[in-house]
């Protein structure tokens, strides 16, 4: 069976080779907090808007929150009009999907809205949570790196055509008006796209290795922090094991939205 791979899978991959295993190999099914249960749907809801309104539909959301969701799109519309009156574009496409067979596998992504021109590729993605303070995290992430590549690996744009924007809406304002988006920009280049085809064969390598050998996937390092917060911490016989101070939930943890 060929195994399909996208962004959030292989930076759990890189993290954690056994919480992967447990998560997408063994199917290893786990609760989701509350909180983190209420993000996500304010997020598909969101994202739902976005799609709704980008093929000129009405906005409509059957929630309590309707009004505060319909002001960040607003809000969102208003601050990058460039992106959402683009002429003579040659594909315009929300919730667009796309596959490349890499060493075996599918590296699978969906992009929140797709924009290409004649010498020219705006991947843009729709995050609601706040815009990180550090950049250099998200421009290592699997989501900025793949995202392009897979792009670059199925159309003829070059990797300096090709760029990747992340408006942050920041989530939900306490007054219910939305709070003023961000956005982040990584444009790709040829050096990146070599770069990120290495990583990718690398870390591709290590997994097929790890599913012919039939053993239990390696371990995160505990000093790290991640296995306080993890659903198979006992399983793995890491409950015991302290969080490090300053160690929080990064961008690779983050669930993203698909819909």
């Amino acid at each position: 069976m060929v195994i399909r791979l996208s962004q959030g899978q292989l930076s759990l991959l890189e993290i954690c080779p056994r919480k992967f295993q447990h998560s997408y190999l063994d199917q290893l099914g786990s609760l989701t907090p509350v909180e983190q249960q209420e993000r996500l749907i304010w997020g598909q809801q969101f994202h739902r808007l976005m799609q709704q309104h980008e093929l000129g539909l009405p906005l409509t959301v059957s929630s309590d929150e309707a009004a505060p969701l319909k002001n960040h799109v607003e809000a969102l519309v208003k601050a990058a009009p460039e992106i959402f009156h683009t002429p003579n574009v040659l594909l315009r496409q929300s919730e667009h999907r796309r596959t490349v067979e890499f060493a075996g596998y599918l590296l699978t992504v969906v992009y929140d809205l797709l924009i290409l021109e004649d010498r020219r590729a705006q991947i843009l993605d729709w995050k609601t949570y706040p815009r990180p303070t550090q950049s250099r995290s998200l421009e290592r992430n699997w989501q900025t790196r793949l995202y392009p590549f897979v792009l670059a690996e199925t159309t003829d744009y070059r990797p300096e055509d090709i760029s990747i924007t992340y408006w942050f809406v920041q989530g939900r304002a306490e007054d219910g008006e939305a709070a003023q988006p961000q956005h982040l920009t990584f444009r790709y280049s040829p050096t990146q796209h070599q770069r990120d085809r290495q990583d990718i064969a690398r870390l591709l390598g290590q997994l097929t290795q790890w599913r012919l050998a039939e053993e239990p996937f390696p371990q995160v390092d505990p000093s790290q922090g991640y296995c306080t917060s993890c659903p198979f911490a006992i399983r793995c016989r890491r409950s015991g094991y302290e969080q490090n101070d300053g160690i929080s939930l990064t961008l690779a943890e983050i669930q993203e939205v698909t819909l």
